[in-house]
Parts: structure tokens; C-alpha cells; sequence
């Protein structure tokens, strides 16, 4: 489901009246068939006027038309495998969508009767919501499966990601005196939805800004995240460079910021690595290199240099700072399952590296075939903020993948479906 916005946004669309309504003798008249169900122009109105209070990106009618149809599609495919929702689970979805307003499911209908939109056209909404559920849990939940390797690649990417800390934005504040609200919001609005270029954002800014950076396009200089309004930092931090916000309400203006770079800061320690590698000492160069070149990862070590042998191949878990340093000049240039060979006096020594993580995914407690008390405990730094637990990042891709596969199921019953116009 959408995530909603303010309050600020749930009074706007109080006060402006949000969407005008169709011409009366009209309202009933079918707009389109989904297979053998019809969806009516009263319920796109009404679709437009929650999608406005809920903050959604598009509130056109055509986008409610085909939210509709999906919402047709959803509750059939739950028909289909004989799901059903009691009123205690409906009840319970609609507390859950109120409270992301902060409200209970009454305070929240309140609200929205008051922008004109029935409570019907809620229930309805979160019925399909919640009945998808029941379809994307029997259909697609069996085929979901996250494996510690996607953790681990996931987690490397979030550690090696900058922390955004410097913005470059710039601002649009369009004038909002008393009776005139409504006219600022609705310019806002087509402005925000055109989905501005910089330059597109700059001539509007121009045009209509009241402040004085109108002049130079609307924009600011970089930034401080931290400089920023806590509400204003969120709104902000959630955009990607090129992203409009959606109209912001205060007193006696409308504003838009527009983000056109963000610049960030690696966490202390992302570049720290631990490396789990297994070495043996071998009689010559030659035969060090022979066990190298067949062994294709560290359990292969094993069986590559004979029964015997194995009882010495020492395996360990370290940070890079512990490495002996000819041994960890070896490492730096493995791949993992890869092998090399460092001389070691008239001997030699196959390096495999078996695998290599930022220091920072690594949890408390590490897993290790090495022995005890070897520093790896010392190697681990503690917990930073903003590093997710290894569970919440399964949680995070699971949801990822289910989501993409449930888009992807509807999709496949859209193509299906008979979708005609009267």
C-alpha cells in the first residue's frame, strides 16, 4: 500500500475540495468492463479523492481508472483460489492503513467524508489490498528464497553507500494569500507532476517564485542535511538527484524543493575488510604451484593436497591489519575460491582466499574454523548506525523479491483479462 503523507496533505485536500465532481446524470455510467465487472465513473472520482488525500504521485483519471482495474484483478484472483476476508480481518486492514496517518480507522473515514470521499471507496481499497495478500502468499511465497550470499552482497552495497550528509536544492515558493490557496496548490501540483527537468524547475522558479533566489533559478547553495528542518530533512533525504517534492503547505505559500545533487561520506571503517583465507606449506615452488593452479576454492584445497596433508592446511578468519604482510599482498589480488603461491624460505605456501567482507557486515559473533582466541573478535568493529541487521536486510530483499513477483503476477492477469469499453 501507499505510504501516506501528513496531515498537511490530508488538510489540503479538505480545504481545496480536491477533486471536482462529474457532471450528476453521468456519475453511474460504466467506464470500462473488467471480465464481467464494471467500474463506474463515480468510483474513478472517488478513487481520484483518496488517491489526493493518501499523497499519491498521480491523481488523474486515468490513473485512478487503472487502479481500479487492478483492484478488479486482485479480488478476482483471490475468488479464483477461494480466499476470503471475514469483517474482523477487513477491520483489522483498515486500522493498520489509518494508523500510518497516525489516526484509528473512524478518525481516518472521518477525515476522508470530509474531502468527500465515501467509505466505501476505502473498504473497497483496502479489500483488495489485503485479499492480494492472501493471493501473493499462496501463488508466490513458496518461490522465495534469499540466500546468505544476496545478505552478504546486499550488505556491502549498503556499507559501501555514502552517507548523504551535503544537498544542493533548489526552491520554488509560490504565494498562497487568504482565498487564494487553492490556486497555489493547483499550480504546485501540475508543476511537481510534470516532473520538472533542473532547467524546466529553473524557469518556473522564475516565474513564479516570490523569494529572492527566483532570480538565479530558485537555487540555493549546498547544503548541510543536518542544516535543515527535521520534517524538511526527511522530505528531502528520500529523493533522488533530478526528484521534485511533492507541494508542501505553510502559511501563506505552497513550496517545492528540487534536489540537484547529493553528496555523502563512507561510514568510518567501510573500507576496513575481514578475509577468510586458508594457507599450507608445501616442500617446493613447483608443487606449490600445481596445488594452485587445480584448487578451485578452499574446500578444494583440501582434497587437492591428499588426506594427509589436509591435517595442516590452516584456515582462518582475520582482518586485513592481522595478515602477515607478504601473505596479505598475495590475498589483495585473489578472487574468492582463487589460490596463489608466496615463497616461504626453500618452501612455499598456497594462499587461497575462500572469502572477503567490509569489516562492518560482519556480526558479534563470526563464524570461523579458525582457533579460538585468534583476533577475530578484535577485528570486528561495533555496530554502526545506520547498518542493518543481517535480518532486516533478508527481510528488505524478501520483500523486494515478492513485490517485483506479485507486479509481475499482475501484470500476467491484466494480459488476460477482457478489458472493453461500453
Amino acid at each position: 500500500m501507499r505510504q501516506l503523507l501528513s496531515g498537511l496533505a490530508l488538510a489540503a485536500v479538505i480545504a481545496t475540495g480536491a477533486v471536482a465532481p462529474a457532471n450528476a446524470q453521468n456519475l453511474f455510467q460504466t467506464v470500462v468492463y473488467v471480465n464481467d465487472s464494471a467500474v463506474t465513473r463515480y468510483e474513478i472520482v472517488q478513487r481520484q479523492r483518496f488517491m489526493q488525500v493518501i499523497g499519491a504521485p498521480d491523481t488523474s483519471a486515468e490513473a485512478a481508472e487503472t487502479a481500479l482495474i487492478d483492484d478488479r484483478l486482485r479480488v478476482e484472483a483471490a475468488e479464483a483460489i477461494g480466499a476470503q476476508l471475514s469483517d474482523e480481518q477487513l477491520q483489522s486492514g483498515l486500522e493498520e492503513f489509518a494508523g500510518r496517518a497516525g489516526l484509528d480507522a473512524a478518525s481516518f473515514i472521518a477525515r476522508l467524508e470530509q474531502a468527500g470521499v465515501d467509505a466505501d471507496t476505502f473498504r473497497d481499497f483496502v479489500r483488495a489490498g489485503t485479499l492480494w495478500r492472501q493471493v501473493v502468499r499462496a501463488r508466490l511465497l513458496p518461490q522465495i528464497e534469499i540466500s546468505d550470499a544476496q545478505v552478504d552482497q546486499q550488505l556491502k552495497r549498503v556499507i559501501e553507500t555514502p552517507i548523504i550528509d551535503r544537498v544542493a536544492i533548489s526552491e520554488l515558493i509560490i504565494p498562497a494569500p487568504p482565498g487564494q490557496e487553492a490556486q497555489a496548490l493547483a499550480l504546485a501540483e501540475r508543476i511537481a507532476g510534470s516532473r520538472p527537468t533542473e532547467g524546466q524547475f529553473a524557469d518556473a522558479a522564475r516565474r513564479y517564485s516570490a523569494t529572492p533566489s527566483a532570480q538565479a533559478g530558485g537555487r540555493l547553495e549546498t547544503l548541510e542535511l543536518e542544516a535543515l528542518p527535521p520534517g524538511l530533512r526527511q522530505v528531502i533525504s528520500q529523493l533522488q538527484p533530478g526528484q521534485v517534492t511533492q507541494p508542501l503547505q505553510v502559511e501563506g505559500a505552497v513550496i517545492l524543493f528540487f534536489l540537484r545533487d547529493a553528496q555523502g561520506s563512507l561510514r568510518p571503517g567501510a573500507r576496513e575488510q575481514v578475509l577468510e583465507y586458508a594457507t599450507i606449506t608445501l616442500p617446493s615452488m613447483t608443487e606449490a604451484s600445481a596445488v594452485a593452479q587445480r584448487t578451485l576454492s578452499c574446500d578444494d584445497l583440501y582434497k587437492q593436497v591428499g588426506p594427509e596433508a589436509a591435517l595442516q592446511v590452516q584456515r582462518q578468519t582475520v582482518s586485513q591489519a592481522q595478515i602477515p604482510t607478504l601473505i596479505a599482498a598475495r590475498l589483495a589480488s585473489l578472487d574468492d575460491g582463487e589460490s596463489g603461491v608466496v615463497p616461504a624460505g626453500n618452501a612455499a605456501e598456497v594462499v587461497t582466499l575462500c572469502s572477503r567482507q567490509p569489516a562492518l557486515a560482519q556480526q558479534a559473533e563470526v563464524p570461523t574454523t579458525a582457533q579460538p582466541q585468534d583476533g577475530v573478535e578484535d577485528a570486528i568493529p561495533q555496530p554502526q548506525n545506520g547498518i542493518p541487521s543481517r535480518e532486516a536486510v533478508r527481510d528488505e530483499l524478501f520483500n523486494q523479491r515478492i513485490n517485483s513477483a506479485a507486479d509481475g503476477l499482475l501484470a500476467d492477469l491484466r494480459a488476460d483479462a477482457l478489458i472493453r469499453r461500453p
